[in-house]
């Protein structure tokens, strides 16, 4: 039972650690469950081609048998016919209004501007990232800003319980229950800022600001990675975002500044 529960694990998202990471696993189960409804309508459709193929091909013309004949012509009207194709074409159009409804909200949802309390810029290098804590509210004005640089750590230097290719001399430390600004950009070539937990993914883009907003939930330790072919070395850019208490992340941008 353990093996299939990790196996399943593996093989479906992430523990959600913000509301719109939550919002994308909502919307995908909920399409999931028409996008079960048309396989199987699909699929009757389906068998009952194959099963009047079948019978038209092995039955001879000269049979009389009217018990055959009948089921022949019953096979045609499921398959054929002025109603089918009506039925074919308006359903989908009733699912798609479906469906279009809760993903534009999602969208709105991840474009929303809020005014953020802590402003992170992330930057993308080949190949690592350099992170800054700009433009602070003005609670924080006083603990002045912080700029680090983000290696990852190699595998010969990995402590018992730490993740291979994953981990960072430097995380990233974001406050929980907060509304957080990240601007991401890149000094050389394209990269991609993602964290699957955070529901985050973005391009980090040569002399363009892009910028995205967190609210994270709970507390914990998020790994995520570069998602772009930004060179040989495209595989060792691990990002890790550790979110704390706004008391323990104060007390963090307190020290060495």
């Amino acid at each position: 039972m353990n093996f299939l529960y990790t196996s399943f694990m593996h093989v479906s998202f992430v523990d959600s650690a913000t509301p719109i990471m939550e919002g994308i696993v909502d919307l995908h189960n909920y399409i999931f469950f028409y996008l079960t409804l048309i396989l199987i309508a699909v699929s009757w459709v389906l068998i009952q081609i194959i099963l009047n193929f079948y019978q038209k091909l092995f039955i001879p013309k000269n049979l009389n048998d009217l018990f055959l004949r009948n089921h022949v012509t019953t096979a045609n009207n499921l398959v054929h016919g002025t109603l089918l194709e009506v039925i074919w074409t308006i359903i989908p159009s009733i699912i798609l209004i479906i469906i279009v409804l809760p993903s534009f909200s999602l969208l709105y949802s991840m474009d929303e501007v809020i005014e953020p309390v802590v402003t992170l810029k992330a930057i993308g290098h080949q190949w690592y990232w350099s992170y800054e804590y700009t433009d602070s509210n003005d609670d924080f004005e006083e603990y002045g800003n912080k700029e680090f640089d983000s290696y990852m750590v190699d595998t010969s230097d990995l402590e018992l319980g730490q993740h291979r290719l994953l981990e960072v001399d430097n995380q990233i430390v974001l406050p929980v229950n907060t509304h957080i600004r990240v601007i991401v950009t890149a000094d050389d070539v394209l990269h991609c800022w993602t964290v699957p937990s955070l529901g985050v993914k973005v391009d980090a883009v040569p002399g363009r600001l892009s910028q995205l907003f967190l609210y994270i939930k709970r507390e914990g330790t998020f790994y995520g990675q570069c998602s772009e072919l930004c060179g040989v070395n495209h595989g060792f850019m691990p990002i890790v975002v550790k979110a704390v208490s706004l008391d323990l992340f104060i007390n963090w941008m307190c020290l060495d500044t």
